[in-house]
């Protein structure tokens, strides 16, 4: 996300407009001035030239991008406290995904999942979540560890407490079944450098937290894997 006040410029474009502006007008003005002699012509029509030029790419990119942020989903992505960047998208249902009942039993498996990987999570145990996780998940896990690890920090979750679950929706694709889950959930969350010294978070004060985590299974039954997380409205 872009901090609010910044204004929205893509650096090549900046310096690729930069350099054909540039070009043009160091043309014009090392000449005989704005509109003296052939060279000095010639100079302005080959600045009108790149003007024209820069206009049209930069009408293109407008466009391009513009296409490109239409196709984002509504939820905002996000992953479990302590762990950033996005976590991967789920799978969404087609119009004629069917709907999958979700039992008792089911909602316990999703709930003891949450404080197994969080778990997972503190001992950076990556053999334990390829359990309990997708690969894509897990990957990703890796990532934002190796990425603490690179900068010399060291993220622990703890007292994790399960609040509330509430189905958000469930159905069947291509003979898998999905089940989305809001879960609102309480942690101490904190990140140290490799001194010990507190750099983000707190010790003391817990932090509420309600995600949709996405979980998937074979429609023949197996155990269920955590696949997506997102960050609720």
């Amino acid at each position: 996300a872009r901090p609010m006040g910044y204004p929205n410029r893509h650096p090549f474009l900046t310096g690729l407009a930069g350099g054909f502006l540039g070009a043009g007008l160091f043309g014009m003005l090392s000449g005989h001035g704005f509109m003296g002699g052939m060279h000095g012509f010639f100079s302005f029509l080959g600045l009108l030239v790149q003007i024209g030029l820069v206009v049209m790419l930069v009408l293109w990119l407008i466009r391009r991008f513009g296409r490109s942020s239409q196709g984002t989903n509504g939820f905002g992505m996000s992953s479990p406290r302590g762990m950033p960047g996005a976590a991967p998208a789920s799978p969404r249902p087609s119009a004629g995904g069917a709907p999958v009942q979700i039992t008792t039993a089911d909602y316990q498996s999703f709930q003891q999942t949450l404080m197994d990987i969080q778990s997972a999570w503190n001992q950076q145990n990556i053999p334990a979540m390829q359990q309990m996780a997708t690969p894509e998940m897990v990957s990703y896990f890796n990532e934002q560890l190796a990425t603490l690890a690179s900068q010399g920090a060291r993220n622990v979750v703890s007292d994790v407490r399960f609040l509330q679950g509430d189905l958000a929706e469930a159905w069947r694709e291509n003979n898998m079944d999905y089940a989305s889950v809001a879960m609102r959930y309480s942690l101490i969350d904190l990140t140290t450098n490799a001194t010990g010294q507190v750099i983000d978070g707190s010790s003391t004060t817990p932090v509420t937290i309600t995600e949709v985590w996405t979980f998937v299974r074979p429609s023949r039954g197996g155990r269920w894997l955590l696949s997506a997380i997102q960050q609720a409205r």
